[in-house]
């Protein structure tokens, strides 16, 4: 973390592979010019992971990545994966570059809020009714279930082969993301769902248990329910206006998300914040859109932007502590959509530059303070 001052702060750039390398340039550009208004500065280090750092290094995230970022306020990172890294049976693959920064910052909460924009319900491939008054945050827990427990292969008598994934969870993991999605409910509309598959999985009945103490006792304002995650699917493309905030654990939380990008047009205007524990009145956060690294339009400059500047605006917002700034960049990022400032995947001909001109020229109408290129 930064000790300078409490305006001076440090953010890693991990721009990783294919379309993250153009998306994260322009969220820097953005995070420049709303910092600067805000009387802040902030320095940039870039590093690797993913891919990239696979074929630099010979390992997914490097020691000094990882060094950089835990001495730093924040991190935004583009996306990793790509053809050239996709054998799942690799020894080291690009993927586990993402597990491993998790692990090492502490980041244990992941929010992504979904609010459509008036401007794109007709990108939505859901009947505009359906849109109407939706917006929600999904808090997803990031260092427990199934994608961390002991898993394996072994060879059967048969010839054939049989593999194991485990699914934990204990008491205090699951106490303190229920307690980042009760804070969040009670600062928006005091509704908490807690999605688990409690008919089937054991995981899930504590799970289940746990939440209901946890909210009972210490979050007396906030109305819980509890909800199947095959049902909270159904709902969430059928009745999406009725969720407020969901938490859930880690495998539901990313299926969840992927469907819920559906409600806003595109995947690429979703962004997300993985927090660490709180700490003098911020949290350490790694921030990153949704979307995957999209090789297929790779150095071809029409890659969505929104998705990863939005990213950025919830690093200002969580990391920094500049509640200002980041309204700012969200207002200044739908008022450029709204004026057809699209890429190809909204419907439009902007470039990923172009895009990132009309946010910047926003914020400097606004601030009336030339914006930083």
């Amino acid at each position: 973390m930064s000790t300078n001052s409490s305006r001076d702060f440090t953010v890693v750039l991990l721009p990783g592979d294919g379309i993250g390398p153009e998306v994260v340039a322009q969220a820097r550009r953005v995070l420049a010019a709303s910092a600067a208004e805000s009387g802040a500065s902030i320095t940039f280090r870039e590093g690797l992971i993913g891919g990239a750092a696979i074929d630099a290094t010979g390992t997914a995230l490097p020691d000094r990545t990882t060094a950089a970022c835990l001495a730093a306020d924040a991190v935004l990172l583009g996306a990793v994966g790509g053809p050239k890294w996709d054998d799942p049976s690799a020894r080291v693959r690009p993927e586990q570059g993402l597990l491993a920064i998790r692990r090492a910052l502490g980041l244990y909460a992941n929010l992504r809020p979904v609010r459509p924009h008036p401007s794109l319900v007709d990108a939505s491939p859901l009947r505009a009714e359906r849109l109407a008054g939706v917006d929600l945050m999904v808090v997803r827990e990031l260092t427990g279930g199934i994608y961390f427990g002991d898993k394996g292969v072994e060879a059967l008598p048969d010839g054939s082969e049989r593999a194991h994934d485990l699914c934990s969870y204990d008491t205090a993991e699951i106490e303190r993301i229920v307690r980042v999605g009760a804070e969040l409910a009670r600062q928006r509309r005091g509704r908490l769902t807690s999605v688990d598959k409690a008919n089937v999985l054991e995981t899930s009945r504590l799970w289940r248990r746990v939440a209901t103490r946890v909210v009972a006792a210490e979050f007396p304002d906030v109305a819980l329910d509890h909800q199947l995650v095959d049902s909270c699917a159904m709902q969430l493309v059928t009745n999406p206006s009725r969720f407020d905030v969901i938490v859930t654990e880690n495998m539901f939380g990313d299926i969840l998300t992927d469907e819920a990008a559906v409600l806003t047009g595109s995947i690429g205007v979703l962004p997300s914040a993985s927090l660490g524990a709180p700490r003098a009145g911020t949290r350490m956060g790694l921030y990153e859109p949704i979307h995957g690294s999209a090789p297929d339009i790779a150095g071809r400059g029409i890659a969505n932007p929104v998705g990863t500047i939005l990213s950025a605006a919830l690093l200002l917002r969580y990391s920094l502590g500049l509640e200002a700034a980041a309204r700012a960049v969200e207002h200044a990022v739908w008022g450029a959509v709204s004026s057809g400032a699209r890429t190809p995947d909204l419907g439009g001909r902007a470039s990923t530059t172009e895009v990132a001109d009309a946010v910047l020229e926003l914020l400097e109408s606004t601030v009336r303070q030339p914006a930083a290129r």
